[in-house]
């Protein structure tokens, strides 16, 4: 099954579904950006823009993220089709 981005809820009796990491903040996943440019900044800082490094620090590496993420459902609070931060952790540990 390919791995999804999961929405996390505060639904009474929800759980987050097995195989699945959190990716909200202040955790280790989560989006140092606000906003609504917070997952395109996300983006642009895990591809290299040392500017961002400014605000955000040094971003994980691909390899990183593949070896803590790879073939896991991301859970965050964003809402399923809203761009997320989540979506390119998606896409960088299954690449």
């Amino acid at each position: 099954m390919t791995p999804q981005r999961i929405q996390r809820k505060r639904t009474k009796g929800w759980r987050m579904p097995p195989n699945t990491v959190s990716v909200t903040r202040p955790g280790k996943w989560g989006n140092p950006f606000t906003g609504v440019a917070a997952a395109a900044n996300f983006k642009t800082w895990l591809a290299g823009n040392p500017v961002l490094n400014i605000h955000a620090g040094r971003p994980p590496s691909a390899e990183a993220i593949r070896a803590e993420l790879a073939g896991k459902n991301l859970a965050c609070w964003c809402k399923v089709g809203e761009p997320c931060h989540g979506d390119v952790l998606l896409e960088v540990a299954n690449s």
